[in-house]
């Protein structure tokens, strides 16, 4: 006999007794959650299932079961809903990447709309205009930065690549669609010339051994390669001969770091550099902003997609020449010193010492002489300028993916400034901070979605606030 689906009472929740750990299932899927996992319902439950698309029909395994839905994985698709593709990678569902590779590109701006779109809707409870989504200018090899883990194949030779989902298990994938293909070349040979030195691989569980990470940058602009390695010591003995041998087989690289992280932590980076050989700092331009940047310098990973980004943000800045701009959470300085020539004053703040140093530094590159910069919480520095009198136009918001906080928010608000630009990479923080200003007087006229990381489940979203006549 089947099994049939009956809804009992458990401490008042709807329990699907049906649905069982290690059953399998058939599924349809009806929609994509904001984390990328396709949406169906086994009576009135909702079951979460990873890699799937809108439209498919799956037989799925039921792997964990909660009081209000469950989580499956799949074992076949039996129907493959119309926007289904074949992803390319071999490691696709293996390293902890690539969320919607199973996806059309063109499917997956439509899910990313939608996200954003009900975010907006659910948690928000705002009706604003949704503007299409920008796409990404390129699909394929858009990262200018990637962090590989390293291991030891069942030949012992060193291998890198990525951790596989929600565990520190290494996946070997030399050859990443998502980074230029400079950075495989770049990462077989720094693989070899390791091994050939003898170097060990860094075992967690011991916490013994020598290199954690390769970790490589990209500058677009001039096509210049920054390698660094991090490692637990602080001399390699190996170093002159390694660069030697790097750079030769690969003139792209203009620098070789050394990291130091000795310590017990899942953090990749420690806080000392060491240059190994060449220039300290890769030098690239982002929306005709110079800079310079180290391994800790925080930079947008998509370089082309960041200018139609900050593109977008400037349009619904639509600044005036005698304009005062604020620009909190301003990192290096980027977003606001892109728009310094169309305002007569720009303000920056960010909590991190050497993101200021980096901003000052790329003001003065770029002769910005209207700017300054804050060494600050954005609650605080909001407040500081607030005492001082300044009553900025326009404030650019590009929080973290936590939000804003009330303090902030709430000195933005109470600086009065005729129009608000928030650029988010989380649509739900994003909703809920529309949400306190829109209670306060700013009213969301438009969101825009920009696809900054093709095929995984991230999207950014730009929102334009104006101060509404009381």
């Amino acid at each position: 006999m089947g099994c049939r689906s009956l809804l009992i009472p458990a401490g008042g929740i709807m329990v699907n007794t049906s649905l069982q750990k290690n059953s399998s299932v058939r599924l349809s899927i009806e929609s994509l959650s904001s984390d990328g996992a396709g949406v169906a319902h086994v009576g009135g439950m909702a079951v979460f299932v990873p890699f799937t698309a809108p439209g498919d029909v799956v037989n799925a395994k039921i792997v964990k079961v909660c009081k209000t839905h469950a989580f499956a994985i799949v074992q076949n698709v039996e129907t493959p809903g119309p926007g289904r593709a074949e992803p390319s990678c071999p490691v696709f569902g293996k390293c902890g990447g690539c969320a919607l590779a199973h996806l059309s590109y063109e499917e997956e701006l439509v899910q990313k709309q939608r996200f954003v779109a009900d975010a907006m809707r659910r948690i928000g409870g705002l009706s604003c205009e949704i503007l299409p989504i920008l796409p990404s200018p390129c699909v394929q090899g858009y990262r200018n930065k990637a962090q590989y883990p390293l291991c030891r194949d069942s030949d012992g030779h060193i291998r890198a690549g990525f951790y596989a989902p929600r565990s520190h298990r290494v996946v070997p994938c030399e050859s990443c669609a998502l980074q230029p293909p400079l950075f495989a070349a770049i990462l077989r040979t720094v693989c070899r010339l390791l091994e050939q030195a003898g170097a060990s691989v860094y075992d967690e569980a011991s916490r013994r051994g020598l290199v954690r990470h390769i970790y490589l940058r990209h500058a677009v602009r001039t096509d210049r390669v920054m390698v660094c390695l991090v490692c637990t010591k602080a001399r390699l003995g190996f170093e002159q001969a390694f660069c030697a041998a790097l750079t030769a087989a690969h003139p792209q690289v203009c620098s070789v770091i050394l990291n130091v992280n000795p310590a017990a932590t899942n953090v990749i980076l420690g806080r000392q550099c060491r240059t190994l050989w060449g220039e300290d700092t890769l030098a690239d331009t982002l929306c005709s902003v110079p800079v310079r940047l180290s391994p800790l310098s925080f930079y947008q990973v998509n370089t082309l997609g960041a200018e139609q980004l900050y593109g977008e943000a400037a349009r619904m800045a639509q600044l005036d020449s005698g304009d005062t701009l604020l620009d909190l959470y301003c990192g290096a300085g980027t977003i606001g010193l892109s728009m310094a020539a169309a305002c007569r004053q720009l303000v920056g703040a960010e909590i991190v010492p050497e993101a200021v140093e980096n901003a000052k530094a790329n003001a003065a590159r770029m002769g910005a002489c209207n700017a300054r910069f804050l060494c600050a919480d954005a609650a605080e520095a909001a407040q500081q300028l607030l005492a001082e009198g300044l009553r900025p136009d326009v404030v650019v918001l590009d929080p973290p993916r936590k939000g804003c906080d009330e303090a902030t928010l709430s000195a933005v608000a109470s600086m009065g400034p005729r129009r608000v630009v928030m650029v988010s990479c989380n649509a739900a923080t994003a909703a809920r901070d529309a949400a306190w200003l829109a209670a306060h007087g700013y009213a969301p006229e438009a969101v825009r979605p920009v696809d900054m990381f093709p095929r995984t489940k991230h999207v950014e979203a730009v929102i334009r606030f104006s101060r509404q006549a009381l």
